[in-house]
């Protein structure tokens, strides 16, 4: 089956914090992976988010110009986003000129079906400055719950779209100053003409019953209030609209960056030499799509972007037909997940309430933050982190569990061994084990296939306990004697046959120690592949070069049982997780307090 991971965007506004790939990153690779190892034709895409008026004020801040910045972040988060292993097929960017085609080409086609019409509204424009206020920059009260630091174009607890000027009390988030609203012409989405299409679309994803309910019911709601939304802006930085006469426009971030996930297919494609290949994921009926992200973003993937499509193909009540990109696939599920909280509220950067991923990686490893985001990550409500948490959950659960059986059967193996023994007869307390180990392939696999993977990951970590058990009631390190040896070869057998087929399971959720594990029975090469960050040219500008975040994933394991290997050498291992001591939280990284 081919299988669309579609990851959300980050934008280059700075380095990527733990709260980001919490909802978006983790989510979605732990998914990927596994799909490949269920023999399923993944394709994972993403890139760099780098459009929109928020980028012109960061520019002015730093003094530097917009491409400066959106070169320097870009850079900085495909950095982070390889180092923790997310396993992209292309993470691109927004600013290619394969992009700019993409979004232009389906522009012309929903305009052309009729349901990208012209309208006027007003806009926000700053008295000190004369220049436009981006949405986001923009505060007040929501007009829907009340809630008083809502933002211009949405409203971050109780998750509507909104215009800047549905805010009460509007003011400017960068001087306070209250705007001011003048008239302007813009591109709009006739969300009313596709309503009844959403509907129906909805309709069809809420029968069959996969998505998580707050997302459906969240998604069913925004349904049921359409209104025209505006897809152009006032700005100089972003796609160009291709109509004559609106040279001093550009496109809306979020119409453009959600055509990401098909323009990056095609790049993909490009890259790969053949360039129809994107249309097995896109064109295909039979193809699935999962749409990974916070929640914040519900609005945008379950509406917006479904809208853009349907508009595209002409399905609305307008009718019409789709462009040279034909019939494209509605999303089979949106994923998206709760925030990440830390320090009593949401992760902010301006605030300084942030822990940024590479910090996180470069103290305590990868698989450490990956295996605290799968275990008590905010799945399907918000959740929070805490630094004693993380310190629990990787002293008790990743060493005490997970990496003491690994090095103590290691252990064991190469002091009486030296490499994995021949078992004999085995007895029921072997079979019980083996039995279970074998059963959870069904099981985890179910649970991940249906985007549970706190279940998921709790159940591995059950089987953890058992063999950890079986330890202890098999007694292997009083086996002593040649009268035992044999004993003594078939426990040890049995729990390396464990191991492994547990190391399988763990392989989406932690591929850095999973190839650690492989080694230490025995492996050699790389047991789960790993992205690599390419530098590579635009397509379509020789001038243009930027790094990419691309990979080989064909030898991925099978989601299956593998018969251990009698006679593969077995060293003496150094441990694989690193116990941690108190962290203090003013200064988890050892940098020292001024």
């Amino acid at each position: 089956m081919k299988v669309l991971s579609a990851v959300a965007w980050p934008y280059t506004n700075g380095p990527r914090h733990i709260g980001h790939v919490a909802g978006f990153g983790v989510p979605a690779d732990v998914f990927s992976r596994y799909m490949r190892m269920a023999g399923h034709d993944v394709l994972m895409v993403s890139g760099t988010d780098e459009h929109g008026t928020p980028i012109l004020v960061l520019a002015d801040q730093e003094g530097v110009s917009v491409q400066e910045i959106v070169d320097k972040y870009n850079a900085v988060i495909a950095q982070d986003l390889t180092d923790l292993g997310l396993s992209y097929d292309l993470f691109t960017r927004t600013t290619t000129r394969n992009h700019y085609q993409v979004v232009q080409n389906l522009f012309t086609q929903i305009r052309a079906n009729g349901y990208m019409i012209e309208q006027t509204t007003t806009t926000a424009i700053s008295p000190s400055t004369g220049r436009t206020l981006p949405d986001r920059y923009l505060e007040g009260t929501c007009p829907i719950c009340g809630f008083p630091e809502a933002r211009g174009d949405q409203c971050d607890n109780c998750g509507n779209q909104l215009d800047p000027s549905d805010l009460i009390n509007p003011r400017s988030k960068v001087n306070g100053e209250v705007p001011e609203f003048v008239e302007t012409q813009h591109f709009f989405l006739d969300l009313p003409a596709l309503a009844d299409a959403l509907q129906r679309w909805l309709d069809e994803v809420d029968t069959a019953g996969t998505w998580r309910p707050g997302v459906i019911n969240f998604a069913k709601g925004l349904a049921k209030d359409m209104h025209p939304r505006a897809m152009t802006r006032d700005i100089d930085w972003g796609i160009p609209i291709p109509v004559e006469g609106w040279d001093a426009k550009r496109f809306y971030v979020w119409f453009d960056a959600v055509i990401g996930y098909l323009s990056a297919a095609i790049e993909w494609a490009r890259r790969l030499g053949e360039p129809d290949r994107w249309r097995e994921w896109w064109n295909d009926p039979e193809a699935v799509s999962y749409y990974f992200q916070g929640k914040d973003n519900i609005t945008f993937h379950a509406q917006i972007w479904p809208a853009e499509l349907l508009g595209y193909m002409g399905r609305g009540d307008k009718g019409g037909e789709p462009g040279e990109y034909g019939e494209l696939n509605l999303p089979t599920e949106v994923v998206a997940s709760g925030f990440l909280n830390y320090a009593g509220g949401q992760f902010s950067t301006s605030r300084g309430n942030v822990i940024y991923v590479q910090d996180m990686v470069a103290r305590y490893g990868a698989d450490a933050l990956r295996y605290f985001i799968c275990a008590a990550g905010p799945e399907t409500q918000d959740s929070d982190f805490t630094w004693p948490e993380f310190v629990t959950r990787n002293n008790n659960e990743l060493v005490a569990g997970w990496g003491n059986l690994v090095n103590r059967t290691a252990s064991m193996i190469a002091k009486n061994f030296g490499e994995v023994p021949a078992p004999g007869a085995l007895e029921p307390v072997d079979e019980a084990l083996l039995s279970a180990v074998r059963g959870g392939f069904e099981t985890v696999g179910g649970l991940l296939e249906t985007q549970r993977q706190k279940a998921a990951l709790a159940e591995v970590m059950r089987l953890v306990r058992l063999a950890n058990k079986y330890v202890t009631d098999t007694e292997p390190f009083r086996l002593k004697g040649d009268d035992q040896r044999e004993r003594l070869g078939t426990v040890l057998h049995t729990l390396s046959q464990a191991i492994t087929d547990l190391n399988t399971m763990m392989a989406p959720f932690l591929p850095h120690s999973s190839n650690e594990v492989a080694r230490v029975f025995g492996g050699t090469g790389e047991f789960m592949p790993m992205p690599r960050l390419e530098q590579v040219r635009d397509l379509d500008d020789d001038t243009r070069a930027y790094p990419i975040i691309t990979g080989e994933y064909s030898g991925t394991p099978r989601w299956e049982s593998r018969p251990v290997q009698v006679g593969v050498p077995v060293a003496k291992p150094t441990p694989i997780f690193a116990k941690l001591d108190e962290i203090d939280p003013e200064d988890p990284f050892g940098r020292g307090v001024a």
